[in-house]
């Protein structure tokens, strides 16, 4: 079997959405010869947004590792990293030595914010496709956009196919099929309501009303009023 000797870097932030994170991770670990770091600008515990959940980043922004790939998560935590310079900074640099850069949900927008969007189609979650222009970015539907090595993945759950699609860059369309088989993604959703233009008015209304409703949050993990809101 190849190898590949690739170094990977998933941001992590507070109130992130886990599977943005977990998703591509699920694919990339599994590439042969991949070190998957997680990054933050702090190493240590980021509480996910529904509060039930914890990742843990082994590495600080500050560490100086040079990283091939690069995948931005989103989750309402985005909103107040778009004018964090530190963070807006450590992305652009990244990028700038990245192989490929890629994002996943409302992490398009931190993109955007870091100026590698200008002039590029991107997707991000639906309910926050408006907000691509704010960055000179032509907002575009689809699961994965792919300008060269910047990709956008749209909400939460295609983080798994831009994983796939990064594991094809990689290593190839036979390693990326395998991998494809070994986390057996092979989805069979029980409702065709995963896009706006599928789902009936009455879904997407409720759907949005879901996106602004807060999370409850388990005894001692403190207060979190934040909702999933993309916006």
């Amino acid at each position: 079997m190849p190898r590949t000797d690739i170094d990977i870097a998933v941001l992590l932030f507070d109130r992130i959405t886990a599977l943005d994170a977990i998703g591509p991770y699920e694919v990339l670990a599994r590439v042969p010869g991949a070190t998957v770091r997680f990054v933050a600008v702090q190493p240590g515990p980021q509480r996910t947004d529904t509060g039930f959940l914890t990742l843990v980043a082994d590495y600080g922004l500050d560490d100086g590792l040079a990283h091939d790939i690069v995948v931005v998560p989103g989750g309402p935590g985005t909103r107040d990293l778009l004018e964090d310079a530190d963070l807006l900074g450590w992305i652009r640099a990244a990028h700038a030595g990245t192989r490929w850069t890629a994002s996943v949900c409302t992490g398009a927008l931190l993109l955007g914010a870091a100026g590698i969007l200008e002039g590029l189609s991107a997707t991000t979650h639906w309910a926050s496709m408006d907000r691509l222009s704010e960055f000179g970015a032509e907002a575009t539907h689809g699961r994965v956009v792919e300008n060269g090595r910047v990709l956008t993945a749209a909400g939460v759950s295609a983080g798994i196919d831009v994983g796939l699609r990064l594991a094809q860059l990689v290593a190839g369309d036979a390693v990326a099929k395998a991998i494809q088989l070994v986390i057996e993604y092979d989805p069979q959703a029980p409702f065709d309501s995963g896009s706006p233009a599928a789902a009936t008015p009455e879904t997407v209304a409720l759907a949005r009303e879901l996106l602004q409703s807060p999370f409850r949050t388990p005894p001692g993990a403190g207060q979190r009023s934040a909702p999933l809101s993309t916006q």
